[in-house]
């Protein structure tokens, strides 16, 4: 029995160094596949360029990021961003996926899916905004919060506890 235990202990972690092997391989054939970042100016990587796989940052100011984004204030300047965003504080420009600031998630472009934290803001939203205070300009999808606003096209410009909009 003892020897039966120990070679299924040995496949276990054969498996598991497997799986990192393969994940560390696909990880550094991207381009800058990690960020570490106290401040923006104190960070692995430019502000001027983009993160392939993992943000993690007190403050982390990049283009755009991919797959996972995690910080206390998180800013992505350019382009689509990818993934899931967890922070304080979360602006971006475009973005897709889930997007979680516990204060504020701004966005000055579109963002397509999830939206969660107290306040939220976006140019246009696809999906779902879920938080005390949701804003957009335009949207495609539903608000659920005590107040939600809906620039144009929303089923009312204000609406306590849930807006929509399908344009």
């Amino acid at each position: 029995m003892e020897f039966i235990g120990k070679g299924i202990l040995m496949r276990r972690r054969l498996s598991v160094f497997m799986l990192l092997s393969i994940l560390t391989g696909c990880l550094m054939a991207q381009e800058n596949p990690v960020q570490l970042s106290l401040i923006n100016t104190i960070q692995l990587v430019p502000e001027n360029q983009s993160i392939s796989a993992i943000r993690l940052a007190l403050y982390g100011k990049n283009t755009n990021t991919r797959y996972m984004d995690l910080g206390v204030v998180t800013q992505n300047t350019s382009g689509m961003s990818k993934g899931v965003q967890f922070s304080f504080v979360g602006i971006q420009d475009d973005f897709t996926g889930w997007q979680s600031g516990a204060i504020l998630n701004y966005s000055n472009g579109e963002v397509k899916g999830l939206m969660t934290g107290a306040f939220n803001y976006s140019s246009h939203f696809v999906g779902v905004q879920f938080g005390l205070i949701n804003f957009t300009d335009t949207a495609e999808g539903i608000q659920i919060g005590m107040i939600n606003f809906i620039k144009q096209g929303g089923f009312f410009p204000v609406f306590p506890f849930f807006n929509f909009s399908l344009e």
